[in-house]
């Protein structure tokens, strides 16, 4: 089993849930971060004195799936999350060693 987290624009959250969903995933978690990175943020002005927001919000996806449905799964989130400009985000994937669902006590990928 393996954990997908993307770290993507907040204007993708829906085409992406939307996408994943369509795709048969299960299940996923989704979280409002802050992040920085190649897109370095944007300027503002402040009582007349610019000032740099370098912390960008950003949306973050997480699941766990079956080792086979990876790649096809980091492809659809590419494609539904790239817009081509620097700030797209980034799709990290981890080995996960177990999964327990708490209601059945069911493990591995029956639990996913």
């Amino acid at each position: 089993m393996k954990r997908i987290t993307a770290i993507v624009r907040t204007e993708k959250l829906e085409p992406l849930k939307e996408a994943l969903f369509a795709a048969d995933v299960s299940g996923m978690t989704i979280s409002q971060v802050m992040g920085c990175g190649n897109q370095h943020g944007w300027s503002e002005y402040y009582r007349g004195t610019e000032v740099l927001l370098n912390m960008v919000p950003k949306v973050k996806f997480e699941l766990v799936v079956e080792d086979g449905a990876v790649q096809r799964l980091v492809d659809l989130i590419c494609e539904a999350a790239a817009t081509g400009e620097a700030g797209d985000g980034k799709v990290f994937v981890s080995p996960v060693e177990e999964v327990i669902r708490i209601r059945t006590r069911e493990t591995g990928e029956q639990a996913i």
